[in-house]
């Protein structure tokens, strides 16, 4: 059965819909850094997201064919990730989607060198004839967070958010977002086939102690 990092790794991908108190480890991924609202219709997020499944598929089906990555075992490729800013704002102002910083992350397992997402990078172009230079391997320490799952529409998360700071300042931390610490989101589910009032995403700060 392959290796599934939702089920692997609860405390990061299963919250329960109350805040809690998290560290996250030291994490590998794939990226593409873009800016504007993610809901534009043929705009560069949803660009953005078919480079890096193209990339993440690439490496996931590397089995098949003559690559071989040291270490390598069978996973269901993890679920699509956000890191989200606007300039000169403390958080997120959900009513200015298109002032939206943003660097789009699937998760690489840690058998994933740098020398093998590069081998991924030139294998995905030349088949399918693509550029896929705007992914790149990003590592990413997050550390101490509140985080909890949102279950609803993405407009609706602000309520979500107020009680992940409720609950943070409660138990002794600030937030502590700043130029290299994000509001952090996690895509659990597809929603292209999801109704809004059904989509779960773990919605994640971070924190200090105060």
């Amino acid at each position: 059965m392959a290796f599934d990092y939702k089920k692997e790794y609860k405390e990061f991908y299963l919250p329960k819909a109350v805040p809690s108190i998290v560290t996250v480890p030291k994490m590998n991924f794939l990226a593409v850094r873009g800016s504007g609202d993610p809901n534009e219709e043929g705009g560069t997020y949803k660009e953005a997201i078919g480079l890096l499944y193209g990339i993440a598929f690439t490496i996931k089906m590397s089995k098949k064919g003559d690559h071989r990555i040291d270490g390598y075992f069978d996973y269901v490729v993890p679920p699509l990730e956000g890191f989200w800013w606007q300039t000169g704002v403390f958080g997120i102002d959900y009513a200015h989607k298109e002032d939206f910083q943003w660097i789009s992350v699937i998760r690489l397992p840690d058998f994933v060198a740098r020398d093998n997402f590069e081998w991924a990078i030139a294998e995905a172009t030349a088949r399918k004839k693509q550029d896929f230079s705007k992914v790149e391997y990003l590592t990413y320490d997050e550390g101490l967070c509140v985080q909890c799952m949102h279950i609803g529409a993405y407009d609706d998360e602000p309520a979500a958010v107020e009680k992940m700071h409720q609950y943070m300042m409660e138990q002794g931390y600030v937030l502590d977002i700043t130029g290299e610490r994000y509001h952090h989101e996690i895509y659990l589910s597809d929603a292209r086939r999801v109704v809004p009032e059904k989509l779960r995403t773990v919605i994640r700060h971070p924190i200090r102690r105060a």
